[in-house]
């Protein structure tokens, strides 16, 4: 599970191809052009990896002696030392809808659809329902989403740069489209949007089918 022969001098990214958290940070890591070593992760309650974040999330972050796990401040803390290109405008207003969406995605759609949360549900009540229950979380998700940027997106999320709410839009976008089979016909903003953000070659290239442990089922 973990390249001992990682080169010192790269970042370390333990991640998962299917993670969208994983999937951020990868954007992230491309967009500024920051070289990485690709750990891969198969097993979250591995000791070894739950020394680095004991709650058994991905993605983390190794920065030589740094440890940083939760994309989100990750995401942050490469902002803060890589601050080129910046992920964050300097309008007030736009870095708060900026926060705004992204939080939106990572607290209130993603953690919902989380593995963990769709096998409960599949155990408890069947696995009928767990597809359902995936579409309306990220329905209602997706509601105040359009709400929210239809107001301020230009050729991204908040204008014509990508910042903030687009990395962690993009790839609960591709997730909800690909993965769950979400109708888009409500949310025209959102639907652009993600045409958008597969012209972008630093997105693409963190694509989940993209990563060495890819495993090239995406409706499973």
């Amino acid at each position: 599970m973990f390249d001992e022969e990682a080169t010192e001098s790269k970042l370390k990214l333990y991640s998962h191809w299917i993670s969208s958290c994983s999937f951020r940070v990868r954007f992230a890591l491309n967009l500024k052009g920051l070289p990485y070593d690709y750990q891969i992760v198969t097993t979250f309650s591995e000791p070894e990896f739950l020394k680095l974040n004991p709650i058994g999330f991905v993605p983390v972050l190794v920065d030589g002696d740094s440890v940083i796990a939760d994309s989100f401040a990750i995401i942050m803390y490469l902002e803060d030392k890589y601050p080129h290109p910046p992920l964050l405008p300097h309008d007030i207003l736009k870095r708060a809808i900026n926060f705004q969406a992204a939080t939106i995605v990572s607290s209130s759609i993603q953690p919902f659809q989380n593995y963990t949360v769709v096998k409960y549900i599949e155990e408890k009540i069947g696995p009928d329902e767990k597809l359902p229950w995936t579409q309306r979380v990220i329905g209602k998700g997706f509601t105040a989403l359009e709400k929210l940027l239809k107001k301020h997106a230009g050729r991204y999320a908040t204008g014509d740069e990508i910042f903030l709410a687009d990395l962690f839009l993009a790839p609960q976008l591709d997730t909800a489209i690909r993965r769950f089979s979400v109708e888009m016909k409500e949310f025209p903003t959102l639907s652009r949007l993600h045409e958008a953000y597969n012209e972008i070659p630093e997105f693409r290239e963190a694509l989940p089918e993209n990563q060495p442990d890819a495993v090239h089922e995406l409706n499973q």
